[in-house]
């Protein structure tokens, strides 16, 4: 048996889901298949808009500044989908523990993946380690990525090479005036 920890993928998926929301209930399924989650889901009909709550509810606890009120969003996200620890071993993956039952509906299922998996990467890694992409802090740039810290140092501020390449060359011509000045 293996712990199933829940944590960066689930944060990953979140993310990925935040940052470029598919166009219907089969790009969300196709999406989690593709960030580790190899379970079926049965259809729904409101899987499309209630995985879109799941991730603004999400973006409430990114958007928390302070770590004590985004530990208490994601304290209330995670009681909304309580559900005994249960092994399973399901699609070959070998034994494993689940946090939820075993035919919840996708939206539930991904709030208690990616409520658990977010509180463990951030007790595991820090709750600094999740954020929007700094670039977009800076006046007129339009990015709102989410940025989800992975990084060994814990110093990740940017979602993209793209949006960090940006924001060097806005410093390096603020220090070029300032220089002229």
């Amino acid at each position: 048996m293996h712990l199933n920890p829940y944590g960066e993928y689930a944060v990953l998926l979140a993310a990925s889901l935040a940052n470029d929301w598919p166009e219907d209930r089969d790009g969300i399924a196709a999406r989690a298949r593709e960030l580790g989650m190899t379970m079926t889901f049965p259809v729904g009909r409101d899987d499309y808009a209630g995985t879109r709550r799941v991730i603004d509810d999400w973006l409430k606890i990114v958007d928390a500044a302070d770590p004590n009120e985004r530990a208490r969003l994601l304290n209330a996200e995670m009681a909304t989908v309580t559900a005994y620890p249960r092994l399973t071993d399901h699609d070959g993956e070998g034994w494993h523990l689940h946090y939820r039952d075993d035919n919840d509906a996708l939206p539930h299922v991904l709030r208690a993946v990616i409520s658990v998996g977010t509180a463990l990467h951030l007790t595991t890694r820090g709750m600094h380690r999740l954020a929007r992409c700094e670039a977009g802090a800076a006046p007129g740039d339009p990015c709102t990525n989410v940025v989800v810290d992975v990084t060994r140092n814990g110093r990740q501020r940017y979602c993209s090479i793209r949006c960090a390449n940006r924001a060097a060359v806005r410093r390096h011509r603020a220090r070029a005036v300032a220089a002229r000045e």
